[in-house]
């Protein structure tokens, strides 16, 4: 129960740090590749409240931590993306850690309940190697930001449905 509840202030911190993301990139004049983070912000909200219920049904206690303040600015697009993947890489080591851990205790309902995290983390490192890929590719060129940016606009928010959950 404590690893499950430092992994909760973690999702919620990820989301606190896309949140922040979200907003430089909106006082960069860039409101597709801001609604692109805003969407990753919802997205950790229900990665963080699956942990909760999670905790809720097997009758842990969930402990509510203080959420460290994420950073406020980027020297580029193409930075903050670079961040997020590296932090996305974190967030896998720390999912992975979580998931050895249940198997070395035995908690074998908790090891399968990650196994929806574990592949959910693949997905958002493919999705930020792309985001470093294509932001690379339009370096300085006005044209294609502009163009990656539109494109960017377009991601909507559709929830996760964490498995056994409801």
């Amino acid at each position: 129960a404590k690893a499950f509840n430092e992994q909760i202030n973690r999702e919620y911190y990820s989301a606190f740090l896309y949140l922040a993301m979200s907003a430089w990139l909106n006082e960069q004049d860039l409101p597709g590749a801001a609604k692109w983070m805003y969407v990753q912000y919802q997205e950790e909200l229900v990665h963080a409240q699956g942990l909760v219920k999670y905790l809720m049904l097997r009758g842990d206690k969930v402990d509510l931590m203080p959420i460290e303040a994420p950073k406020k600015e980027w020297t580029s697009p193409l930075n903050a993306f670079e961040e997020a993947l590296e932090h996305e890489r974190q967030v896998t080591k720390w999912i992975d850690d979580l998931a050895k851990m249940a198997e070395e205790e035995g908690d074998r309902a908790a090891r399968l309940f990650l196994d929806w995290y574990i592949l959910e983390q693949v997905e958002e490192e493919a999705n930020g190697e792309e985001n470093v890929v294509l932001w690379g590719r339009a370096g300085d060129a006005p044209s294609g930001i502009m163009m990656l940016d539109v494109h960017y606009g377009q991601r909507g928010f559709s929830p996760d449905e964490i498995p056994h959950l409801d």
